[in-house]
């Protein structure tokens, strides 16, 4: 069975151009907002761990899973797991917890494996305040993954509404990654979106960096946002997308 480790090596499978996996890994090292989407068995997880693999050696990292899943090669690395309860009904740890959790352990950047439940409030407003982060969720577009995004933290209570929830998303998630699979079954990026931040009508708006057209994954016209971060770590952003465009021209 074939498996990636680094972005490099979803190049060499095809599910990736080199462009594209550049800009990825400059947005990691860059401390980006990534949301990894996709259908089941899409590679979601296999995308994070190539993303995380990205991570600087310098970061402290801290996972939470309810089943460990993530494998990437980092020195100071803490992965955490859930725990179901007991036969006596105790001793559970949920995945919500485990969110909470990451933020006493002095964490330079967080990874959640999955989004599934109310967690997600948790997690929206560790990277609302400044903490990178990354994690996956089940979607059939970038732009339902935002949608669901904003739903899963109504689940945490009634006093949790869409007003707040719509703009703090948009605040948190700077890029979309949605992956799909083609009729042969073969694993690939559909599409790579950034989130400016703006709302209408609680809808959130998008820019697309990188979409799949007639089969190739093909460089668009939005930009990503929060430039000065790229600028901060000596990444000339505008530069390297202006490349893959000129190169899949």
């Amino acid at each position: 069975m074939l498996r990636a480790a680094r972005l490099d090596d979803l190049v060499e499978l095809g599910s990736l151009t080199p462009q594209a996996a550049e800009f990825l890994h400059a947005s990691v090292r860059a401390g980006l907002n990534i949301l990894v989407s996709g259908g089941t068995q899409a590679g979601k997880t296999t995308m994070l761990n190539c993303l995380a693999a990205a991570i600087p050696g310098s970061e402290r990292v801290i996972s939470a899973e309810e089943v460990f899943e993530l494998r990437f090669p980092h020195p100071d690395w803490v992965p955490l797991q859930t725990r179901q309860a007991g036969l006596e009904g105790t001793g559970e740890i949920r995945l919500r917890e485990l969110v909470k959790e990451t933020l006493r352990m002095r964490p330079s950047r967080i990874i959640v494996g999955e989004v599934r439940a109310e967690e997600c409030l948790d997690l929206v407003l560790a990277l609302n305040s400044g903490l990178p982060g990354m994690c996956t969720l089940h979607a059939n577009s970038a732009r339902e993954a935002l949608v669901k995004m904003c739903t899963l933290p109504l689940l945490a209570g009634e006093n949790i509404g869409s007003r707040f929830v719509v703009p703090t998303v948009a605040a948190s998630v700077d890029l979309v990654v949605h992956l799909g699979l083609d009729h042969h079954g073969r694993r690939h990026v559909e599409e790579i979106v950034a989130v400016p931040g703006r709302t209408e009508n609680d809808i959130i708006e998008v820019e697309p960096i990188f979409r799949r057209s007639g089969g190739e994954l093909r460089r668009a016209n939005g930009m990503p946002p929060r430039t000065g971060l790229y600028e901060r770590h000596g990444i000339d952003v505008r530069r390297l997308l202006a490349v893959g465009a000129e190169q899949e021209v």
